[in-house]
């Protein structure tokens, strides 16, 4: 058997994490089984669609790296993969389970029942209609929607790989609406039509469908096909245990992309959500996920989102990557002001340190301009430093390095180092007070002297000045 999965996302806004999530896990599955994995539309729902919606859909799973097989621009041979372009197949389905007694019509009126034809109702008058009170109300041009005619006894039993075998009342069932009045169905059963004829062999989809599968598995039943595998997926839960959801305020995946998040870090983090390898690796590419992952290690319990566990995975990858790529990242967050300055060498010490690219501005202001900032600054009690002793150190090295011909890192820290022992001075005793004169800041993305080497010589020997300043004012000196 080919595994063939898909995701079939519905075009009302941006890809939320939960569609993410589902649309991994059916990617992983297709390549880690050596099957398809197929794109489908399920534009239905009209009033709810949103036009650039479908265009959100393709840059969604463009920026996560999931190359789908089969979809709207990739003919497979079992198109079309848009549901608003399938309406003839529905009717002619809706029309078959008509004919077998599996499906009836109902002519109840929204205003007559005080619900929309496509919400449910446990039993509905009309199933008990004659034939022939049917065909006049239909020849009398009464509009009607398609019901599934469910059986009032029994019960549906169903096998689901995540939750194990799960049994429903047929009572507790509605007769859904298939077909509605204007001619499109219902997602409950389009998604049936769909994955039988696009050969579907694995329906990964929200914890939140396990109740209505059974109104799924009645319907196969009804047209004679075989049951997909249903993989069910946990539920993915904010920090106080309310389920994540866009709807709600919470982020989606172009937000967390255009929160400093990588696409690739969100990746891996996501597929954490409701899965695990089996040992404790927590870093993965998208190749390396396609290699490990097993649906048997998707787990039964809700998954809670973190942010500081996707920021400090964020991290790895941010590392991760060659300091070409991460410069080129980087760029698009310099200040136009930063460009009279060697950015590649800010990438270099910049990368090691940054967690989300959406904090690159502020890491790195202090290159257009020294904040104003507190005398206090000079002190630490890590570098051996007071207010006194960093004014003494910069007095000296201030004239030291006027001296220098060879301004690089290398030569600067050489200079610095043989003062330091010289003068009795720890090297950061030394450093410290460079560093905050040279930044006005506790945190920078490099030490003294790679700043120094950044902002040249004149920048440096301006802010050491003004660092002096700054303390005689303080201390009276």
């Amino acid at each position: 058997m080919t595994v063939r999965t898909r995701f079939a996302p519905s075009p009302t806004g941006y890809m939320h994490i939960g569609n993410l999530r589902t649309a991994l896990y059916a990617y992983l599955a297709a390549r880690h089984y050596g099957g398809k994995f197929i794109l489908r539309i399920e534009d239905t729902d009209q009033e709810r669609n949103v036009p650039e919606a479908v265009a959100a859909i393709y840059k969604g799973l463009e920026m996560a790296g999931l190359e789908y097989d089969e979809g709207p621009d990739k003919d497979g041979g079992y198109g079309p993969y848009v549901q608003s372009e399938r309406l003839d197949l529905y009717k002619m389905y809706a029309e078959q389970l008509l004919g077998t007694g599996a499906a009836f019509r109902c002519f109840c009126k929204r205003e007559e029942t005080g619900q929309e034809e496509s919400e449910p109702t446990r039993r509905d008058p009309c199933r008990l209609l004659s034939e022939d009170e049917m065909r006049a109300r239909v020849n009398a041009g009464e509009s009607f929607v398609i019901r599934q005619k469910i059986p009032d006894i029994g019960s549906t039993t169903f096998e689901d790989r995540v939750y194990g075998e799960i049994t429903i009342e047929n009572a507790q069932l509605d007769d859904q609406v298939l077909l509605k009045s204007d001619g499109f169905p219902t997602y409950n059963f389009a998604n049936v039509v769909d994955d039988h004829l696009m050969g579907i062999t694995h329906v990964m989809r929200g914890q939140e469908y396990l109740s209505s599968t059974p109104k799924y598995n009645l319907l196969y039943e009804a047209f004679g096909w075989p049951i997909p595998i249903y993989v069910h997926l946990p539920l993915i839960l904010k920090a106080d245990g309310s389920k994540f959801s866009k709807r709600l305020g919470d982020p989606s995946f172009e937000d967390l992309v255009n929160m400093g998040y990588l696409p690739e870090a969100i990746i891996n983090y996501i597929a954490l959500l409701g899965w695990s390898p089996g040992d404790d690796q927590e870093l993965f590419t998208l190749a390396e996920l396609e290699k490990v992952f097993n649906i048997d290690r998707i787990s039964k319990s809700g998954a809670a989102f973190s942010f500081d566990k996707l920021t400090w995975i964020n991290g790895e990858h941010i590392r991760a990557l060659s300091v070409d790529v991460f410069h080129t990242l980087a760029e698009q967050y310099y200040p136009e002001e930063l460009s009279k300055y060697d950015t590649r060498k800010i990438s270099a010490l910049l990368q090691v340190r940054t967690e989300k690219l959406i904090d690159i501005p502020q890491s790195v202001a202090f290159f257009v301009s020294v904040p104003e900032y507190d005398a206090s600054m000079y002190h630490h009690d890590k570098s051996k430093s007071t207010l006194e002793s960093s004014l003494a150190v910069l007095r000296a090295v201030l004239p030291l390095l006027k001296t220098l011909t060879s301004w690089d890192n290398d030569s600067l820290f050489q200079a610095l180092s043989s003062f330091g022992k010289e003068q009795g001075y720890k090297i950061g005793t030394v450093m410290w007070p460079i560093r905050t004169a040279l930044s006005g800041v506790f945190a920078t993305p490099g030490g003294a002297t790679a700043l120094a080497e950044i902002l040249g010589k004149e920048e440096t020997l301006q802010r050491i000045e003004a660092g002096i300043n700054i303390l005689e004012s303080t201390l009276g000196k």
